[in-house]
């Protein structure tokens, strides 16, 4: 016999013919966080496998499987003889297999090397049983067994088994569950629980009364489970995290791919993905990230609303796909801002129409605010503030210092980075927001987000922690401070929105005291979608996952992170429109507001290039004792600072704030000198108090207004609201259909302003 070969002959038989362990090409599973199977990918004969080790099942289900097929397992050499003979010599004397003589380990030689049941296959069957135990320790035959035991269909291992028949992984198997279990592979088709749960029973019982006899478990115990009927739980494939799963199957190695991902939240937002896309626009598709900022796992990931709808584009990623980012980029340039010293939290601001070349932006709502605070404008999303910036900042700086941090904006090739990308003039992904965002709540961090677990955390600074807490108590609607006593422990959802050009991509991001939460919804194609904006698309979305997040927090009593002030961090009474600190009474504070600033610094205000002709906010005059302006050699002559508010301002301001009815009367005695600037611009076409009658028959009365004087574009305005803009040459048209009093007002490129009212009727 072949145990009696010599050891060398039986080394080189084992060489001769390997263990074809290699041959069996695993499954892959993703896994949740807790070994939920999120997708199956099954091997090239469509066969399921979960792998486990002994470690990762039940210890009823060893005690169940040992006792009933082998219960010499951990002693043998891999062979009962006596079994074996029996079993040869019945099998000789009646033509036909009557009894078995397998071990488990010739039982997974059979399953590693299948053979026909003759006495040639078992004379094979023994060898290859041989071999494992002479390649491998019993643990290892012993998972051989648990990862490849048939138990019906293309279910092949307990872990496929535990998690199709019975929904729970095989770790948790009750001592009925791991009975049932147990007995499956000896007739996996005739005794499959779903189809014939009589047959299945009886052979559960069967085990139970080999535990029992065997005194494994009390007979008390044994007889109170057969009193339970065989219970299954609904088929289901897992099919969750689909685009995730895909992602990671392709790129990861492994039969098990394990994830970050929570099964049970990620379930929950696929069904109200599904009930978001049957209220979202035709094609229309959306992108859902959750992570926790603590650690940086991501819990819950849907690429689209829906896998299988192919009119919505299920199939594509939209959480790596590359989009416009609309206006969520403006958070990272005002806390940068912040650091570099160009702003404080209150600093002023200018919500006014400019052009920057050929670039000439404008706001969502198609208006203009004036003077506005720093914080007021992050909140708004205003856009000519936000370019303001950017233009000191520089658009390249911008861009290097997001890309030093891990984020890498996408431009056409060739092109330079510009000021336009504020306004979501380049391309980024769902992905590199979402970890961009971690920098407002891990102290100014960047950091990347993990797939699986055992992944290293890898941060990169961005911003000072001082700059990302002001900038992330403005966006969750703190920004006016408060003292410590009463500030909130914790902020509440901060948010920040943004809408690409035409409508096509609509994005919302918050963060809440433990999640980050990112949203984008459009269509894939890229297709304009009216009326689609963030605010009205994805704020909804976000808000809905964010009392799902919250509520689950307060049920689980989990830790929810305080957000302490840092220590650079204060506050400060500022005054507009200089921007800085003033004593009480000084004439040129004319609006006192607090705001939140770094390291005890206050930026003055920031004017934009070309008004500094103008003397910016700072104006040094020369007056003799009645207060007077007069030139600086004149007799009593003394200097005087005045502040004003920057001269684009004007037609937004109250009348008493507006630079002509600030600066001091002229002395008529020593004028002062006048600077050299362009005539001052003139409406024509109306004049101040008209009375403008409509035509008889006519239900609007027609202008044609005109300007002379000042410099560069015109823009104009009736009653705060712009209704075009004009060359040096040019004219501009207007209709009027209602009656009442109206107020024009021109302004030029060079911060010059005309005013005037007139009425219809």
């Amino acid at each position: 016999m072949i145990i009696l070969l010599p050891p060398l002959l039986l080394s080189a038989a084992n060489r001769l013919f390997p263990l074809p362990l290699g041959e069996v090409v695993n499954a892959r599973v993703v896994t949740a966080r807790d070994g939920t199977p999120l997708w199956r990918f099954a091997d090239s004969e469509g066969v399921w496998r979960y792998p486990v080790t002994v470690a990762e099942v039940s210890p009823y289900y060893l005690d169940a499987l040992l006792t009933y097929e082998d219960r010499w397992f951990w002693h043998h050499p891999g062979i009962n003889p006596l079994s074996l003979v029996r079993a040869a010599w019945q099998d000789l004397r009646y033509g036909k297999v009557v009894s078995g003589g397998s071990t488990l380990s010739m039982q997974v030689a059979r399953l590693i090397d299948p053979h026909p049941r003759t006495l040639g296959g078992k004379v094979r069957q023994v060898w290859r049983t041989l071999q494992l135990e002479w390649t491998l320790s019993k643990t290892q035959i012993l998972e051989l067994y648990l990862n490849r035991a048939p138990f019906g269909g293309t279910l092949q291992g307990i872990g496929a088994a535990s998690w199709a028949y019975l929904g729970k992984p095989p770790s948790a198997l009750t001592p009925g569950e791991a009975a049932l279990m147990a007995v499956l592979p000896q007739a996996p088709s005739r005794l499959r629980p779903d189809r014939y749960p009589e047959r299945a029973q009886a052979a559960r019982d069967k085990v139970l009364e080999r535990l029992a006899q065997y005194n494994v478990w009390p007979r008390r115990q044994v007889d109170e489970i057969r009193q339970e009927a065989i219970w299954l739980a609904p088929r289901q494939v897992p099919q969750l995290a689909p685009l995730l799963t895909r992602r990671l199957a392709t790129s990861a190695s492994g039969a098990v791919v394990a994830t970050t991902i929570d099964a049970g939240l990620q379930r929950r937002l696929e069904e109200m993905a599904q009930d978001w896309g049957s209220r979202l626009p035709e094609k229309t598709s959306l992108g859902l990230l959750v992570v926790d900022h603590t650690t940086m796992e991501v819990k819950a990931y849907l690429g689209s609303a829906d896998f299988t709808d192919n009119s919505r584009f299920g199939h594509v990623d939209m959480i790596s796909a590359q989009r416009s980012p609309g206006s969520t980029l403006k958070p990272f340039l005002y806390g940068l801002a912040l650091d570099s010293g160009l702003i404080h939290a209150e600093s002023l601001l200018q919500d006014v129409p400019r052009r920057f070349g050929d670039y000439r932006p404008g706001n969502f709502d198609t208006g203009f605010h004036g003077a506005v605070s720093a914080s007021e404008a992050l909140t708004r999303s205003l856009n000519l503030p936000a370019v303001q910036l950017l233009e000191a900042y520089g658009p390249k700086s911008f861009t290097a210092n997001l890309r030093n941090a891990g984020i890498n904006l996408r431009f056409p090739a060739g092109s330079d980075p510009s000021l336009a990308l504020i306004l979501g003039g380049t391309g980024s992904s769902l992905e590199q927001l979402v970890q961009g965002y971690s920098a407002f709540v891990r102290r100014g961090k960047v950091a990347g987000l993990i797939l699986q677990p055992g992944q290293p955390l890898v941060e990169r600074q961005l911003m000072s922690p001082g700059a990302a807490w002001i900038i992330r108590r403005i966006l969750g609607g703190q920004a006016l401070p408060q003292p410590d006593g009463v500030l909130p422990a914790t902020v509440p959802l901060a948010w920040k929105t943004g809408t690409s050009y035409g409508y096509r991509d609509a994005w919302s991001i918050g963060m809440n005291p433990r999640y980050l939460i990112g949203v984008w919804v459009g269509r894939p194609d890229g297709t304009p979608v009216a009326g689609q904006f963030g605010f009205a698309t994805a704020v909804p979305v976000m808000n809905q996952v964010n009392n799902l997040l919250m509520a689950s927090l307060r049920q689980q009593h989990a830790m929810i992170p305080a957000d302490p002030r840092p220590p650079e961090v204060s506050r400060a009474d500022i005054c507009w429109p200089g921007g800085q600190p003033l004593p009480a009474g000084d004439s040129n504070c004319r609006q006192r507001r607090q705001a939140w600033i770094l390291s005890g610094t206050w930026p003055p205000t920031l004017s934009a290039p070309g008004q500094e002709a103008t003397g910016g906010a700072a104006l040094t005059l020369w007056v003799n004792e009645q207060g007077e302006r007069v030139a600086s050699d004149c007799p009593s002559a003394k200097s005087e600072r005045l502040l004003l508010w920057p001269t684009p301002l004007d037609p937004w301001l109250p009348f008493a704030e507006r630079r002509a009815q600030r600066l001091p009367p002229a002395s008529v005695a020593c004028p002062p000198q006048a600077a050299p600037s362009y005539p001052p611009v003139v409406i024509l076409g109306v004049t101040n108090g008209m009375v403008l009658k409509r035509l008889p028959g006519r239900k609007s009365l027609d202008l044609r207004l005109h300007a002379q004087g000042g410099s560069g574009t015109r823009w104009w305005f009736i009653n705060g609201t712009q209704i075009g803009e004009t060359t040096p040459t040019g004219s501009l048209g207007y209709s009027l259909s209602t009656a009442g009093s109206y107020q024009l007002t021109l302004l030029d490129e060079g911060g010059s302003v005309s005013q005037l009212g007139f009425s219809v009727e």
